[in-house]
């Protein structure tokens, strides 16, 4: 259950505590996360919302540092609110999804709209049962997205980017290969859809739940001009195609029967992550063949940074996302720290960068 201590009540004076506002049409899950935040002493919630034009008039009182909002709501939907909001009034949202095929396509499309993050619902049993690790999440969350500073300069998404001509080019051995974490499923659709249908494999490894991962995939698929799919065991990199890590799966590749192939490993968590964008750049560093072009998109914590550096130091082209540009500066700017980059460039720069490298450096067919 949750912790027994004092909670926090809001004060006007006290500008130290972290002022959430929430929002959610089920007085059940308003009553808990009050609970629950309050709990917490740096953290303080100034007021609940059972739907978007409640929320709108707490907002213009309160002026919250962060928004908890519900994916499905009466009157007017999450989506709509969060495209309203981001337009008119831009501020940390923390999207609460449930664990349903509606819920997780309107989270994903919450992200690509604005929002920081999302947590899931607890389960009815959770309710009746220990709620300290949904708890200790929605702590962390909040208080990362409060640190947050919206409104970003606008990304211009670089959609013209000139196909190169891959037909004078050998592709075999080259393979794109992108990291990211919070912000990175927004980032991700905007570096992909610059792509060119010639373009070699690219691997992904997006920090992202089980349930979500293969919906993530769909989603882009219908966005990119690229194929892209939830990575496979034994599926083969082919030019043109995008392979995500699934969810609770480390994606690795290997070099087998003079193919490029995906392998998915149950190992432990790395760097706290499963998928780990660390894994997955240190399996592409044993391949004695490849060319690899590897970028580390926004995210939070520094998993990635180690291998970017890793395949700098063994001649590979590495790029970092720039802190301008990036949701949280946390995975690149740790490799940045390190000096793990080649390149430091802002999001929409990215995937011109990267198929200029492969340009200049796959041989040319004779």
């Amino acid at each position: 259950m949750l912790r027994n201590k004092d909670v926090n009540y809001y004060d006007k004076e006290d500008m130290t505590l972290i002022k959430v506002l929430i929002v959610d049409d089920s007085k059940l899950i308003r009553d808990i996360l009050s609970e629950i935040i309050t709990s917490f002493s740096d953290l303080t919630v100034v007021g609940t919302a059972k739907d978007a034009y409640e929320a709108r008039s707490l907002i213009k009182e309160f002026s919250p540092d962060v928004i908890t909002l519900d994916v499905e709501m009466p009157k007017m939907d999450g989506i709509t609110f969060l495209k309203n909001l981001m337009r008119l009034r831009p501020m940390p949202v923390i999207m609460l999804s449930t664990l349903t095929s509606q819920g997780e396509k309107t989270t994903l499309e919450a992200l690509e709209q604005g929002a920081i993050d999302f947590i899931s619902k607890p389960r009815s049993r959770d309710l009746l049962d220990d709620l300290s690790e949904f708890s200790e999440l929605l702590h962390q969350k909040i208080k990362l997205a409060a640190m947050i500073q919206l409104p970003m300069k606008p990304i211009i998404s670089n959609s013209n980017v000139e196909l190169f001509n891959s037909s004078e080019l050998d592709l075999t051995h080259q393979i794109l290969a992108l990291g990211a974490s919070t912000g990175g499923t927004a980032a991700l659709k905007d570096i992909l859809c610059s792509f060119p249908i010639n373009s070699p494999p690219i691997v992904i490894t997006q920090h992202i739940p089980a349930s979500f991962s293969q919906r993530f995939a769909k989603r882009l698929n219908t966005h990119c001009e690229l194929r892209v799919h939830e990575a496979k065991e034994g599926q083969v990199l082919k030019p043109g195609n995008v392979y995500i890590a699934p969810g609770g799966f480390h994606l690795t590749i290997i070099y087998l029967n003079s193919q490029y192939v995906c392998q998915l490993s149950d190992e432990l968590a790395h760097n706290g992550h499963k998928p780990s964008v660390d894994i997955m750049f240190d399996s592409l560093n044993k391949l004695s063949k490849a060319n690899v072009h590897a970028g580390l998109l926004t995210g939070m914590g520094n998993d990635g940074a180690n291998g970017l550096l890793a395949l700098k130091h063994n001649g590979h082209y590495t790029i970092v996302q720039d802190e301008q540009s990036s949701l949280i500066w946390g995975m690149p700017g740790s490799a940045y720290k390190l000096g793990a980059h080649v390149d430091d460039v802002p999001l929409n720069k990215i995937a011109k960068k990267l198929l200029n490298n492969i340009s200049k450096t796959a041989h040319q067919i004779k």
